[in-house]
């Protein structure tokens, strides 16, 4: 389990990395809080942050239950998988958002696995 607490944390901290870059792109752009619109530059950064984390809701629980479930060290693999996809998506959406597609789609499939992993898991072990 201390494998998924490090891609827990390794997560967070992406997240937060992608918060600082907002912030940084709010003053390049002088774009003041409460404001959420300015130049596309600002507009891109913001996305890239919000939509992880909304992509973090489902992966975090996901990637616990098929830990508990299934296997902790599998559930790490695929945590990171989503963390490059995300910086992959990242890059894209910063250099044209047409283009991220191949990288969102990536980790929408890791959360599928692990989330239904887990479900399956979870039936499994209510099962016996």
């Amino acid at each position: 389990m201390e494998a998924l607490a490090i891609v827990t944390s390794l997560a967070l901290m992406q997240a937060v990395y992608f918060a600082l870059q907002v912030g940084g792109a709010r003053q390049k752009h002088g774009v003041s809080a409460p404001k959420s619109s300015g130049s596309d530059e600002f507009e891109r950064h913001n996305r890239v942050h919000l939509n992880t984390l909304e992509q973090l809701i489902v992966l975090l629980p996901a990637m616990w239950m098929f830990g508990y479930f299934i296997n902790p060290h599998w559930a790490a693999g695929l945590g990171l998988g989503f963390i490059l996809s995300r910086l992959m998506y990242r890059r894209a959406y910063l250099k044209d958002p047409a283009s991220r597609g191949k990288a969102f789609g990536a980790g929408f499939v890791i959360q599928a696995i692990l989330l239904l992993g887990s479900v399956a898991g979870a039936v499994m072990s209510w099962m016996r």
